[in-house]
């Protein structure tokens, strides 16, 4: 019988390797100086034990240069290790230009993912193999984790909140996919799979996957549903300002801050529209907490940042469209 038990789960990203790396040299340096000080501890506690009940141990002089050498080393090994794990956080946390955003909401107990183009999976990612990939991750009630061992990335997915981590697939196969936050009695089978393609794989799934509608559209017709087109009218002249052109910019509060328009500041936005006022608008939007799902507060703020190409035409980007997501 061929038995084989791997020490680590295969690598399947660019940026598995740089975590083993690590983890075995923080393996490695754990392990030669807990056997270098239980050596020396059997060593001197040998050598300099009490030959005679009376004995009295002789005096000695403190050396300067061995309270410098065992206070130096440690510290650049510690520097060192530092800046390899702040090199690798970087490397884990911020995602390529190019990378490609999908939603994923976690729910008790199952893992709901829409692609850019509108498919849907529970429980399953189909990606292209060397295509950057950005989750961007709700839940709709408890604490989850959503975890690829293959990929080394986790990161929790937290109610009333929008968490993200990246991957850049580099070989071909199915994942393993978990949640490694205990959420309940069906915790251990809320499990799945992360299925990487070649790129002509990929787009065979893509036709053949149900859903065409990509997020923006179904964000649309929220954003039609709510009556959010009553006060952010395409033209000036509405109560609310023009959203087209609005994400990623910096807007000044009532206040006298600032705020950047990213996924947050969205939700925070829509949910308590009075939490921060953009400076020249009145907090006349209604609160719309406890009403949208989740799922379509994704899909809201998806067609915010990327409205249909209809929408953009006629929307402009006039200096007052950059005054308040309210």
């Amino acid at each position: 019988m061929n038995f084989k038990l791997p020490f680590v789960p295969e690598q399947a990203s660019a940026a598995a390797s740089e975590v083993d790396n690590l983890t075995f040299f923080l393996v490695g340096m754990s392990t030669f100086f807990t056997v270098l000080i239980a050596a020396m501890i059997i060593f001197f506690a040998i050598k300099y034990r009490r030959k005679s009940a009376d004995g009295v141990g002789s005096s000695f002089e403190n050396s300067p240069l061995l309270e410098i050498t065992w206070t130096v080393i440690p510290l650049l090994v510690a520097l060192f290790t530092f800046a390899w794990g702040l090199k690798v956080f970087f490397r884990l946390y911020r995602p390529p230009a190019n990378a490609v955003e999908y939603q994923v909401t976690g729910k008790q107990w199952m893992w709901k993912i829409q692609h850019p183009t509108g498919q849907r999976e529970i429980n399953e990612l189909h990606v292209p193999i060397g295509q950057p990939t950005r989750l961007v991750m709700t839940s709709e009630d408890v604490i989850h984790s959503f975890f690829v061992p293959a990929f080394r990335v986790k990161a929790d997915v937290l109610p009333g909140r929008f968490t993200s981590l990246w991957f850049l697939p580099t070989k071909a196969g199915r994942y393993h996919l978990f949640c490694t936050e205990f959420c309940g009695t069906q915790h251990s089978g809320m499990t799945g799979w992360v299925v990487v393609q070649s790129p002509e794989e990929y787009q065979a799934w893509l036709a053949s996957a149900p859903g065409p509608k990509a997020p923006s559209a179904d964000g649309a017709q929220l954003f039609a549903q709510y009556a959010c087109n009553t006060c952010h009218k395409p033209g000036p002249g509405g109560r609310g300002p023009i959203l087209h052109g609005i994400f990623g910019t910096e807007v000044a509060l009532a206040d006298g801050g600032t705020v950047k328009v990213d996924d947050a500041y969205l939700r925070e936005s829509i949910l308590m529209p009075s939490a921060r006022i953009v400076q020249g608008y009145e907090p006349i939007m209604p609160a719309f907490q406890g009403q949208i799902s989740e799922e379509a507060m994704q899909q809201l703020i998806e067609y915010i940042k990327n409205p249909p190409p209809a929408d953009a035409a006629t929307a402009g980007t006039t200096p007052a469209s950059r005054g308040n997501s309210r």
